[in-house]
């Protein structure tokens, strides 16, 4: 039904073919690459299934990737505050294929926060985990929409729907 497609076009990793989608009373369809890129890394977060960490890095220089695209330096304790934000405070030094696959998605959500972004959009956050991470990945996205981030989920499960304010239905 297009639900990706949508959240790309939200999140500004594609453009639309015609329209005009406007952010922030600015029309980001009249953007260049370099200023969505900007946009991007300023008030875009990303959480995906798969949860696309690099697999040589540590969970502490995955959360870094974003710092580096943004040019960002000296990030790294603001990294760190993520990781335990999101229990993971004892992980730091581990490689992906270390972690569970909920640790993993905690990083990643981690990741998707060190630039302290205004919206998360998260593609199929809980897709691909057991009901125990499930719970606690749907917990941390609460927490971080009660700290004031806008968070933008896409599922197709009605249960995981059940815990946002707002559903949105695409069919067909």
């Amino acid at each position: 039904s297009g639900k990706s497609t949508l959240l790309n076009l939200l999140g500004f990793l594609d453009a639309p073919d015609g329209g005009s989608y406007h952010f922030m009373g600015r029309d980001v369809t009249r953007f260049g690459e370099d200023e969505l890129s900007v946009l991007r890394n300023n008030v875009a977060g990303f959480v995906f299934q798969q949860f696309q960490l690099l697999p040589r890095l540590s969970a502490l220089d995955n959360v870094l990737l974003p710092t580096i695209y943004a040019g960002k330096k000296h990030m790294e304790e603001e990294a760190r505050d993520k990781l335990r934000w999101v229990g993971l405070g004892h992980r730091i030094d581990h490689s992906p294929n270390e972690l569970s696959g909920g640790e993993q998605q905690r990083v990643a959500i981690a990741r998707s926060m060190v630039n302290e972004p205004v919206v998360v959009f998260a593609d199929e956050p809980t897709g691909n985990l057991d009901t125990k991470s499930e719970e606690e990945i749907l917990g941390i996205l609460k927490k971080l929409n009660a700290e004031g981030k806008t968070i933008i989920m896409v599922t197709h499960e009605n249960e995981i729907a059940q815990h946002a304010k707002r559903i949105i239905r695409m069919k067909d």
